[in-house]
């Protein structure tokens, strides 16, 4: 194919190079040149066409090869997805089950975990009413042995008034001029004296109402306080505010009371 090329470039170059014939286009070439490049063309040109035959040939052979391989790997590329997206879809249900498998774990864990806490907070809730039961005995006994002292302070000193108001009228009595003042007097101190039993007894009633009453708030709150966190509970928001309310109020309870038996 080299030679080709090479003998039309010296027939171009002998064409160019030709001299022109005067008054004409024309010019005169060497005939024999000219042959020769002819005849070295005829003879390269089938050996040329043959080997460009058998590259065409060459190239179909190569086009159908890479046509089969292109099939083939196509088809081997279909049966890798097919295998790949059976694994995938095994690997998915098998990742799938697991996770409900520890769904389901979890969630009885989390159902154990509440039992326990509502278990608790029953006991707490237990604890906290026998805690108020015996704090509401304990109150209600000072509360009665103050109402007991109070009231006995009270008929001692009405006792008193009246011994007291006896005696002076029986020692008025004797003069004649100041019975009639003795007599007035004597009513006057056990007026008196029964006023103050009655004033004893009305300031007893009121204290001991008070602290009855203070109890029974600390009951509503402290019931209130354990339905509140039993609530919680149950509603996945449990928060243990319960247990130090109640504390709290048996020790402010606790001052006003100490405060009150210094006043006394």
């Amino acid at each position: 194919m080299y030679r080709v090329f090479e003998a039309l470039d010296e027939l171009v170059a002998l064409v160019e190079e030709a001299r022109t014939v005067p008054m004409t286009a024309g010019c005169l070439v060497p005939r024999g040149d000219v042959l020769e490049l002819l005849d070295d063309l005829r003879d390269a040109l089938p050996g040329e066409l043959d080997d460009a035959q058998d590259v065409l040939d060459e190239r179909d052979t190569i086009v159908g090869n890479a046509r089969d391989t292109s099939d083939k790997l196509i088809t081997g590329a279909e049966s890798d997805s097919e295998a790949m997206l059976a694994h995938a879809k095994a690997e998915a249900e098998r990742i799938v089950a697991e996770a409900q498998a520890r769904a389901d774990r979890l969630v009885s864990e989390a159902g154990v975990h509440a039992q326990q806490t509502i278990d608790s907070a029953d006991e707490e809730a237990q604890r906290l009413e026998a805690s108020a039961n015996r704090e509401f005995e304990a109150v209600t006994g000072r509360a009665r042995a103050e109402a007991a002292r109070v009231v006995e302070a009270g008929d001692a000193s009405y006792h008193k008034s009246v011994a007291d108001g006896i005696a002076e009228q029986q020692r008025l009595v004797s003069d004649s001029e100041v019975v009639a003042a003795a007599k007035s007097e004597a009513e006057r101190i056990v007026d008196a004296a029964h006023a103050e039993s009655d004033r004893l007894r009305g300031d007893c009633d009121i204290y001991v109402d008070d602290k009855l009453a203070g109890f029974e708030d600390l009951l509503t709150n402290t019931l209130r306080s354990v339905n509140r966190g039993r609530q919680q509970l149950r509603t996945g928001a449990g928060m243990h505010d319960y247990v130090e309310y109640p504390r709290s109020v048996e020790d402010s309870r606790r001052e006003d009371y100490d405060e009150h038996e210094m006043a006394g």
